[in-house]
């Protein structure tokens, strides 16, 4: 059988091949139903690159920044292992000039001229933003969408809003790639001016409330939290470097404030970091949610708490294995080599409700990332090679990773070739190559009851 390493190397290319599609694609999509008819601009990330429109894909073919920000800086981390044929730099300095660029939209426009309505099928009207939200949506309040259209126009369909997390994980993309000093004069200045206006939107929007990263329930949390203090604290460094005294000041009085305000989500009872402060009056069974993980391997800023250092931090993925370990068919057989395969929520239902590649993918990294400064790192790392191996077990010969793989059968399912998929596979690898070599073993994990 192919051994672990080679497999990891065949799948960086082809994760490094796949995540690259979804970069200035060059796919014309029409919405027919929408009269809409997008050709992605250079810069642009789409989500997918493959068109659906549920049928039974579903329909990603837009610019979702949280995703856009999440590929460039697995881009960051392909130039550092970079791939033939591929200029992650380039890429990168395509994508800032792309972000940059959707500063002037103004849905005003849009609403005041109403008849590109008359295009849209009588079906499909149910689904497009009325005219309040559309002028609603200028000057700053262009960082607070979810997505725009590759072609960097407006969605104009109705979406969960306002997303805080979009401006956080790209301000802390943009700052890392400004400290390698790798980048052109032009594409320097562009994104300075583009960080200095997510750390603005970031300090004065953080601690309220928002759509999560899943775009389901509106509330205060612990992801976007996370995220947010992370940028805010490396762009206050940033911003002192820069003589701007004051303005490092104000992200660094938010940062702490958001901090401070990170350790009540800890539930002692339940053993894990809570994911979420619902709206007043929401029932919510998100609790126990796998986007606190990613709020500490997206993060990822060198603070002990709140990080994959934290061992509260190490308890929820194990509450969360738990969890999955006994909920997934796919699980209840695997070999004591492999790891749980992964997903968001306990009652997910979207489309086979889990498991995500991007999950499982998370919890190997996660899992190298706490290595790094462990007192006997080994276990990590057997445990993140254990999550590698599950997701092998589904994955194709040819390397194609979709969003999820089914539950119950292991079936690739929801969309195909998911940059965030490709992106996740990039960044886990990193951190497991910023380890000392480590050696083909296997770990056993405890079986869930059935």
């Amino acid at each position: 059988m192919e051994s672990l390493e080679r497999w990891i190397e065949r799948q960086y290319l082809a994760s490094a091949s796949g995540m690259v599609r979804s970069i200035s694609c060059n796919v014309v999509r029409t919405r027919d139903g929408f009269g809409q008819v997008v050709n992605p601009r250079k810069g642009s990330i789409v989500a997918s690159p493959v068109p659906g429109a549920y049928d039974p894909e579903p329909d990603y073919f837009f610019h979702w920044y949280r995703d856009a920000a999440l590929v460039a800086e697995a881009l960051r981390l392909l130039r550092e292992h970079p791939v033939p044929g591929i200029d992650a730099g380039l890429h990168f300095a395509d994508f800032v000039h792309f972000s940059a660029s959707l500063a002037p939209l103004d849905g005003r426009v849009l609403a005041a001229q109403p008849e590109w309505r008359d295009r849209v099928a009588d079906g499909f009207r149910q689904y497009l933003r009325t005219d309040a939200d559309l002028a609603a949506v200028h000057g700053a309040m262009v960082a607070a969408e979810t997505r725009v259209n590759p072609d960097g126009s407006l969605d104009r369909s109705k979406w969960p809003r306002p997303q805080h997390d979009g401006s956080a994980l790209r301000a802390i993309t943009v700052l890392r790639w400004l400290e390698q000093r790798c980048l052109d004069a032009d594409t320097t200045a562009a994104a300075e001016l583009l960080l200095l206006g997510d750390l603005d939107y970031v300090r004065r929007r953080a601690r309220t409330a928002c759509y999560d990263i899943w775009e389901e329930e509106l509330g205060i949390h612990y992801y976007i939290l996370r995220v947010s203090a992370a940028a805010l604290r490396s762009g206050a460094a940033w911003l002192t470097a820069r003589g701007a005294a004051a303005a490092a000041l104000g992200c660094r009085l938010e940062s702490d404030a958001i901090e401070r305000q990170l350790d009540d989500y800890w539930d002692a009872e339940q053993g894990h970091y809570r994911s979420r402060v619902p709206e007043p009056g929401t029932v919510t069974h998100k609790q126990l949610d796998f986007s606190v993980i990613f709020a500490a391997i997206h993060a990822d800023d060198g603070a002990a708490s709140h990080s994959p250092d934290d061992p509260r931090m190490v308890a929820t993925l194990s509450r969360l294995e738990e969890l999955f370990d006994a909920a997934y068919a796919i699980n209840r057989a695997r070999p004591p080599e492999r790891a749980p395969a992964m997903g968001r929520y306990a009652g997910d239902v979207y489309f086979s409700g889990g498991a995500y590649y991007f999950s499982t993918l998370g919890a190997a990294e996660f899992c190298f990332k706490a290595a790094r400064h462990a007192a006997q790192p080994a276990s990590l790392i057997e445990r993140g090679d254990a999550y590698l191996r599950t997701v092998r077990a589904f994955t194709p010969a040819n390397g194609e990773l979709a969003e999820q793989f089914d539950q119950r059968t292991g079936e690739q399912r929801s969309a195909r070739h998911l940059a965030w998929s490709y992106a996740a596979f990039i960044t886990c690898i990193a951190a497991r190559r910023s380890l000392k070599a480590p050696a083909e073993t296997s770990v056993r994990f405890r079986k869930s009851p059935a």
